[in-house]
């Protein structure tokens, strides 16, 4: 890391690069679970709801991305073991099970809510101290809030027919 840029963090690094590992396994997890979700879902309304977890993964694979980069202009090193995921995550992994609809969708939105939550967190913890990280904390949040709402948009059009 440059040496102003490491001056700049007003927080204890160590500490950050922790809380970024725990939200680099939850992107990971999540990617996964949208992935997997679109390829084993069942029921009515499936293909919206695929087209939908399709554009998640994406997103999750591209904040994964984000948060690695950032790890490493901390002098960190980004999660290294797939194995690593499930024990540092904070929202964990819910394997779609039940490949019906209504249930991938429910799964999806507990993990959503767990995520913004997750980035509030981050946020608070470097407002005013990392502005860098506090403005790739928001910029994920925004995009987690808007799937919220997407996912949800989603279950309300199945539970009306």
């Amino acid at each position: 890391m440059g040496t102003v840029g490491k001056e700049i963090v007003g927080i204890d690094v160590k500490k950050l690069i922790e809380k970024l590992n725990q939200a680099l396994a939850d992107e990971w997890l999540a990617y996964y679970q949208y992935w997997v979700g679109a390829k084993v879902i069942k029921g009515i309304n499936k293909d919206a709801v695929i087209a939908e977890l399709i554009q998640h993964s994406a997103d999750e694979l591209r904040h994964a991305g984000m948060l690695a980069d950032r790890i490493i202009q901390l002098a960190g090193t980004p999660l290294l073991d797939p194995k690593e995921w499930t024990e540092k995550s904070g929202c964990g992994y819910s394997a779609p099970k039940d490949p019906a609809v209504l249930k991938i969708l429910i799964q999806n939105i507990k993990g959503k809510q767990c995520a913004i939550k997750a980035y509030k967190k981050l946020m608070d913890f470097t407002k005013d101290k990392d502005e860098i990280t506090y403005q790739m904390a928001f910029e994920i949040m925004r995009d987690e809030v808007e799937h919220e709402e997407d996912l949800q948009a989603l279950e309300e059009d199945l539970k009306i027919k």
